[in-house]
C-alpha cells in the first residue's frame, strides 16, 4: 500500500475521489493541517532532546534569517 497527501483544488477532484472511495478503490482518511504542524513539532523536539543547538547555533540560525529576510525587503 502507497500513502499520497493529495490537496484537492477543483470540487470536481473531491468528487472524483469519492467515487472511487465508494467503489473500495481507494481510503480518504482526513487530516488538519494542525495535525501535521504538530506532527513535525514533535519530531523536531525529539531530536533536539538527541543533540540540542548550542547557543552559538542558535544565534547563527537567528542572524542567517534576518539577512535573508532584510535582502528580500531590499529588493
Amino acid at each position: 500500500m502507497t500513502t499520497y497527501q493529495v490537496s484537492v483544488i477543483n470540487p470536481k477532484a473531491d468528487k472524483l475521489l469519492q467515487d472511487l472511495a465508494d467503489l473500495k478503490l481507494i481510503s480518504i482518511t482526513e487530516t488538519s493541517v494542525d495535525d501535521v504542524f504538530l506532527k513535525v513539532v514533535a519530531r523536531l523536539r525529539t531530536k533536539a532532546e538527541s543533540a540540542p543547538p548550542s547557543m552559538e547555533e542558535i544565534i547563527a540560525e537567528v542572524e542567517a534569517v534576518r539577512a535573508r529576510r532584510y535582502a528580500q525587503n531590499k529588493a
